[in-house]
């Protein structure tokens, strides 16, 4: 069957943003990062010569996007909902230098509001919902569009919602191809980099969506829903064997699911799987898994979690449906501790029922963790998703958009008592106190003497952090 000349794009955007194809992130980052476009990656295997470029990473400037993107007859490209307006005027040009070619929006605010999305501009032919791999792929084959599932489009005009395509089960994602197929033909992986893993990296999805039922979540909620889907483990053994092929620099493997340890009995099999490879891997969790499956995981050459705390007030947690309280999280950490596997912990300001209280509470319990490292952000209300209505219901949404002209976030959450800009203001903070600590400067320096590599790559993101917090504070005195 012909095809579509088809671009999947992760499209220009600010400096550093990464709000794109495959991160969860919503702001320019505090150290230099990108994350793989995995969900573009996907869709660009299953069809027949497509092209995966992935923009701000291989620094594409707007116009030479646009110069590239002008010779295909079908461009997806992937947005987020602060992004949404800079990538629909990326669309709009495509469409001015090729009117014949189709442009969809997929991701997550295409199909939280499909009907905004397509009414920004006439440029947007198409919006993408939900999993859009095989919908992309029938629009490539040019089947009727009142026939695709899955997708909102526009016709004579008129705007048409199509029912919704039925996520993809266990089989169906072992039928998906490689996506490092993908990335080794179309992405320079010497480009992209992780605060927590070791450069370089290379990031892959062993499944798909998740169970846990924390409110301000995008993928789970509105993306990928709350069943997840896996791979085989056999399926995500092949793949991981051709790895030091096709990246011989690779240092570090990322299991990129949402929680990786959602079903432990397969985590512990793929594991199992994968020690002999002697490849060193981290990957997302909840900070609820047993201490056999955590023994299991670190024998087979886990090295570092990301682990959403989100917040050390336990009413907040109970309010954001966190589902671990924080003894279990206490418990969970030591026995990581105790087993040498690092943390990178996440915390979220601004959360239902944050105070100046409470934000101390967080600090105290940060500290208290003693992770590796810590990534502070600002609670972010996407459409779709239950902060969202919670937040706009309550009153409680002091902004919009979600970030400033220079692509840094705004705090958009306001509370009685507790302003936007002191929430904002409290992530320096927040910072400060974990990482100026006598004990974790220590530990820092000694880091560094033990390795010219790591002094190096410490240094630098010292310096990009101090960087960014300077810009921050000049951000804020200017909009004062």
């Amino acid at each position: 069957m012909d095809v579509m000349k088809t671009l999947f794009l992760n499209p220009p955007s600010y400096d550093d943003f990464d709000g794109g194809a495959g991160s969860r992130y919503q702001a320019t980052r505090e150290v230099w990062s990108f994350w793989y476009p995995t969900w573009l990656a996907y869709p660009a295997g299953m069809i027949p010569g497509a092209r995966l470029l992935d923009a701000p990473p291989h620094g594409y400037t707007p116009e030479r996007t646009v110069e590239e993107a002008k010779q295909y007859d079908l461009v997806v490209m992937h947005t987020s909902t602060p992004s949404l307006r800079q990538d629909v005027r990326t669309a709009e040009a495509i469409k001015a230098a090729n009117p014949d070619c189709i442009i969809a929006l997929v991701g997550g605010h295409p199909t939280a509001r499909p009907e905004e999305t397509l009414k920004l501009s006439n440029a947007v032919d198409i919006a993408g919902r939900k999993e859009f791999d095989h919908s992309m792929v029938e629009v490539a084959q040019g089947i009727d569009w009142s026939k695709i599932t899955g997708i909102s489009y526009r016709h004579n005009g008129a705007i048409h919602h199509n029912g919704e395509r039925p996520s993809l089960t266990n089989e169906e994602l072992d039928k998906l191809p490689f996506v490092t197929e993908v990335y080794e033909k179309n992405l320079d992986y010497l480009r992209y980099n992780s605060p927590y893993c070791q450069y370089p990296y290379v990031s892959m999805y062993t499944g798909r969506g998740c169970p846990a039922r924390c409110t301000f979540c995008l993928w789970p909620q509105v993306t990928q829903g709350h069943l997840y889907r896996v791979r085989s483990p056999e399926n995500v053994f092949e793949e991981i064997c051709t790895l030091k092929d096709k990246f011989p620099k690779i240092k570090e493997l990322f299991f990129d699911d949402d929680t990786f340890t959602a079903d432990p009995m397969r985590a512990r099999k793929i594991a199992q799987l994968i020690k002999p490879l002697g490849i060193t891997w981290s990957t997302n969790s909840r900070a609820n898994v047993d201490y056999e499956t955590l023994k299991i995981m670190k024998d087979g050459g886990l090295r570092l979690f990301v682990i959403g705390y989100e917040s050390g007030n336990a009413e907040i947690l109970k309010n954001i449906k966190k589902g671990v309280r924080l003894d279990r999280a206490r418990k969970f950490t030591q026995d990581c501790h105790k087993l040498g596997i690092l943390i990178h912990g996440t915390f979220i300001l601004g959360l239902p029922g944050e105070t100046r209280d409470t934000i101390q509470e967080s600090m105290r319990f940060a500290r208290e963790m003693d992770c590796e490292t810590i990534q502070v952000s600002l609670a972010s209300p996407y459409p779709g998703t239950e902060l969202f209505e919670y937040v706009t219901k309550n009153g409680y949404l002091a902004v919009d958009p979600l970030l400033d002209e220079y692509g840094y976030q705004k705090c958009t959450i306001k509370y009685p008592g507790l302003t936007a800009n002191e929430i904002y203001g409290a992530v320096e903070k927040f910072y400060r106190s974990f990482y100026f600590r006598p004990r974790y400067i220590f530990k820092a320096v000694r880091k560094m003497m033990s390795s010219s590599e790591e002094c190096k790559r410490l240094l630098k993101e010292g310096m990009q952090f101090l960087s960014t917090m300077r810009q921050r504070r000049a951000h804020v005195r200017q909009a004062a």
